[in-house]
């Protein structure tokens, strides 16, 4: 684990990720410095709820001399990477990094990470909801509800972490999950990473540090996700509404079953009717869940 005393850290950004890190850093001995461009009126709520701890604030714009002496620039999930504070520490040679980077180096536990154009939220909360049934405690977060790095010093080795990930929270990243999924990718944020092919390349940052003994899970029905299936480096649970071919393991759609493809035969996990999210997408969702669910460890039983 990182020792972070007397580092000091830039976090651009004081919503809800950069003050859950800002907190996280500084309770560890980190020197931090939290910048934003709103006004110290506009952030009274997030600087009384620092107010405990030795934070320093820049406010109202983003000075480039805040890179001075600074080992690490921490831009929130809101901040773009051409903001000319975060291409100048780039040029400079600082590391980027977030909060969801700094979970996963610090997390004791197994983390699911799940990213998408459509859909993630619905199969996080999903897959969270079959792991409680299996691990001692499962906590869900990312870019729903809490940063997990506020709970990580909770956390222990027999949990899980499920965790929703943006692609401008990816784009920064240089850890992956062990149980990474992409859903799909479709055209989605281009303002944001200019081009198809680099918002691609962003949701794709999710698998590119995997290993052998990691999973990856990849819609099939899906284009852009099914694309990816070459730079899968562990093993690899597919998707999608047919059968999966001989030899390839996921979930799909047998008559009106939702069922799982062990490479060689089907096992039925429970009937659609049962499912009480409406519509295709969903179904596609809910087939999504069980494939993670699966690649965790989660039993058939648990995603009923």
């Amino acid at each position: 684990m990182t020792n972070w005393t007397s580092s000091r850290i830039l976090i651009i950004g004081a919503a809800r990720q950069g003050v859950a890190l800002a907190r996280y850093l500084s309770a560890r001995g980190a020197q931090v410095i939290l910048n934003d461009a709103r006004s110290a009126e506009a952030l009274q709520a997030a600087r009384a709820s620092l107010a405990d701890l030795p934070i320093e604030w820049a406010l109202g714009g983003h000075p480039l001399s805040l890179l001075d002496g600074v080992d690490q620039v921490c831009p929130s999930g809101g901040v773009p990477l051409d903001l000319p504070l975060v291409a100048e520490a780039r040029r400079r040679g600082i590391p980027l990094s977030n909060d969801s980077q700094i979970f996963l180096e610090a997390s004791p536990c197994k983390t699911i990470g799940i990213t998408g154009s459509a859909g993630k939220t619905t199969t996080t909360t999903l897959v969270g909801r079959m792991a409680q049934a299996v691990f001692p405690h499962c906590w869900v977060g990312g870019n729903i509800g809490n940063p997990l790095i506020t709970d990580v010093e909770r956390m222990s080795p027999p949990d899980v972490a499920v965790m929703e990930l943006s692609s401008f929270q990816l784009e920064v990243m240089s850890r992956s999950p062990q149980v990474a999924a992409v859903l799909n990718v479709t055209p989605n944020h281009l303002d944001r990473h200019g081009t198809m092919e680099a918002y691609t390349l962003a949701k794709k940052r999710i698998l590119d540090f995997q290993g052998p003994d990691d999973t990856a899970i990849l819609g099939r029905d899906d284009p852009g996700a099914w694309a990816l299936a070459d730079s899968v480096q562990g093993a690899l649970v597919s998707f999608g509404l047919r059968q999966p071919p001989r030899g390839q393991v996921g979930t799909f759609l047998h008559g009106d079953q939702i069922a799982l493809w062990d490479g060689e035969s089907a096992r039925d996990l429970f009937p659609v009717c049962i499912i009480r999210l409406r519509g295709q997408h969903n179904l596609s969702n809910v087939l999504a869940a069980c494939a993670i669910a699966h690649a965790a460890g989660i039993s058939p039983d648990a995603m009923r």
